[in-house]
C-alpha cells in the first residue's frame, strides 16, 4: 500500500517488528517505517480486538499504540525508530509503564 520515493538515499536501521527483522530509513518514525515495510496493525483494541492502524500520523488519535522495547503505550507516529529496537504490537489495553 505505502511506497517509498525511488530516490531517497537516507541510512538505514533494523528493528524488529513482533520478531521479524524489519529495515527503515533513518529518521522514519516507527509508526512510517511499519507502514513502508507493509505492517499496518500496530494494535488491538481493548474492547472488541479488533485491528488498529496508524491515522493521524501526529500523535493525536492514539491509534497507533505499540510497545517499544517492553514498554507499552508507546505512539509509534512520534518515536523515532533506532537501531535495534523491538516493537510489538499492543493486544488491548496496557497498564501505563507496565514492562513486558
Amino acid at each position: 500500500m505505502f511506497q517509498r520515493l525511488p530516490d531517497r538515499t537516507e541510512s538505514s536501521v533494523s528493528f524488529t517488528f513482533n520478531g521479524t527483522r524489519t529495515t527503515a530509513c533513518s529518521g522514519d518514525s516507527v509508526a512510517a517505517a511499519l507502514l513502508a515495510a507493509g505492517h499496518c496493525i500496530t494494535r488491538r483494541s481493548p474492547v472488541s480486538g479488533a485491528a488498529r492502524a496508524p491515522y493521524c500520523m501526529m500523535g493525536v488519535c492514539f491509534e497507533c499504540l505499540v510497545k517499544i522495547d517492553g514498554q507499552a503505550n508507546r505512539q509509534a507516529c512520534l518515536i523515532t525508530v533506532e537501531e535495534g529496537m523491538r516493537v510489538e504490537t499492543q493486544d488491548g489495553a496496557a497498564v501505563v509503564g507496565q514492562q513486558a
